[in-house]
């Protein structure tokens, strides 16, 4: 049996698990961008596959691996997977759901504060000697706290659940639209209300993201959405880079709406230099803050995600349904 990774070949083997599947599975590791013709030559009898996260599984390679009994994500997205060639074959895809909850919940949180606390700005002002004069501009423009914003969570799922938990710390009004409505016990052990998407993004002085990249959730974000915004909202995405309009946003900040833009993650990765929102004015850029897409990989993360992908290995071995199915 052979489980082809593709992706970092130190990662891999850096959070190789403890488990008997281990010693009994061949790994080969490919980079991330390695052309398909190029995998098929070397790893077209795999059983297994293992993707990291932003790497296309394309039609073509998995009708090139005859052998082919799971494809698994590294991580929680799914959607460079293409889940109708491998439903064709009854092959399954699962991801590391709830794998990465905890940790990007953090970066949820930093986020905003970044946003709320002007960490952008206000760190540059030091360094440059205007740091008094940074502070009396922020006393009399005003600092909000993040327990006196009312905050939209868009999505309620793993991730969506703990960003709720962390700021129940901090009192906040929570909101949340979600595909189905949670239950009553889950609204109240949460201390969540359930509002449509229109008027979570109308009366959410943060909104922020938490929902995959679907069809149906692909630019989410667009200028209709953006114009319902409060005029000093903020707009945080731990999520996916395609769930937003990127010119659209890039055009609302320009026109000076919303107070802050925190994201992990922007579209289409690699980011290039040329991307809108790394070429805005410098009025526009003073309100956003970026972080390299590392929300959800922390070491706690990959050691719960590649236990995840062997023990999944290990029941299609064994001829049991893995868990985390997504097609």
């Amino acid at each position: 049996m052979k489980l082809l990774a593709i992706g970092d070949a130190q990662r891999i083997q850096k959070y190789l698990p403890d488990l008997p599947i281990v010693g009994q599975v061949e790994l080969m590791c490919v980079g991330r961008g390695t052309p398909d013709a190029d995998i098929l030559a070397t790893a077209a009898d795999a059983d297994f596959l293992l993707a990291d996260a932003v790497s296309p599984v394309s039609e073509d390679l998995i009708a090139g691996m005859p052998n082919l009994k799971l494809v698994h994500s590294e991580g929680v997205a799914f959607d460079k997977i293409d889940l109708e060639a491998a439903r064709a074959r009854d092959i399954y895809v699962c991801n590391n759901a709830g794998a990465n909850a905890a940790a990007v919940a953090e970066q949820t949180i930093l986020l905003m504060l970044a946003c709320l606390k002007f960490a952008r700005t206000g760190d540059a002002a030091v360094r440059d000697g205007e740091q008094i004069v940074m502070k009396e501009r922020l006393m009399l423009e005003g600092i909000r706290e993040l327990g006196d914003c009312t905050v939209g969570l868009v999505g309620l799922g793993a991730i969506g659940t703990q960003v709720a938990r962390r700021l129940a710390a901090w009192d906040c009004p929570l909101r949340y639209f979600n595909r189905s409505r949670r239950s009553s016990e889950v609204e109240e052990d949460l201390g969540v209300a359930y509002v449509p998407l229109e008027q979570l993004a109308a009366e959410c002085d943060i909104v922020s993201l938490h929902v995959p990249v679907t069809p149906d959730t692909e630019n989410l974000v667009d200028v209709a959405f953006l114009a319902r915004m409060k005029d000093d909202a903020i707009l945080i995405n731990t999520a996916r880079g395609e769930l937003v309009d990127q010119h659209a946003l890039a055009a609302t900040l320009e026109a000076g709406k919303l107070a802050g833009v925190g994201f992990d993650t922007l579209s289409p990765e690699p980011v290039q230099i040329d991307h809108p929102l790394l070429n805005l004015s410098p009025e526009a850029t003073a309100r956003t803050f970026f972080s390299p897409h590392i929300a959800g990989v922390t070491e706690g993360m990959f050691k719960r995600a590649h236990h995840m992908v062997w023990s999944n290995i290990a029941r299609v071995v064994a001829g049991e349904t893995p868990l985390n199915i997504v097609s």
